[in-house]
């Protein structure tokens, strides 16, 4: 049995997360979902605490009936060797980390840990998500039904605007 990990930040959880995560489950058996700057929020960065994080992937998890996964946390170090003692100490044993992120890959395949290189989907991503939100734009589409409607009920989206602005 594969177990993934798979790591984010999730500010919020969008399309794009989403479809890769569909992609990892297609060659594993489990995912591991480290959201990380876990201890980060009510920044610009990072409007949604990690509970609230958590709230949006299993929402998602359940809106599309993804199975076997765990979602822990993976705080900042600062530090690169710090940061992945935790992911190999701290966090469930897995085979590989699946990145798109260059600078992620390279700092895991030198301390040791088995990088499987993902794709990323262009036009995606969770700044311009929060940007269009701050100035009101048309976001919806670019998030799962489940993450648009919990942004709306914990008023996340009236967050992001006076975070923004």
């Amino acid at each position: 049995m594969a177990t993934a990990l798979f790591i984010g930040r999730f500010q919020p959880m969008h399309n794009a997360h989403l479809e890769v995560i569909k992609g990892i489950i297609e060659k594993n058996d489990g995912i591991i979902i480290a959201i990380g700057s876990s201890q980060e929020s009510g920044t610009n960065e990072n409007p949604f605490s990690f509970s609230e994080r958590k709230g949006m992937i299993m929402k998602t998890f359940k809106e599309n009936n993804i199975a076997n996964y765990c979602i822990e946390e993976l705080p900042d170090f600062f530090d690169d060797g710090k940061w992945t003692d935790y992911i190999k100490n701290k966090l469930p044993e897995f085979d590989a980390a699946y990145t798109g992120n260059p600078a992620t890959e390279k700092c895991l395949s030198k301390n040791g840990i088995t990088v499987k290189k993902i794709k990323m989907i262009k036009g995606v991503d969770g700044t311009s998500i929060r940007k269009l939100i701050s100035r009101g734009e048309k976001w919806e589409n670019l998030v799962p039904k489940a993450v648009y409607s919990y942004i709306k009920k914990i008023k996340g989206d009236e967050r992001i605007k006076k975070l923004i602005s």
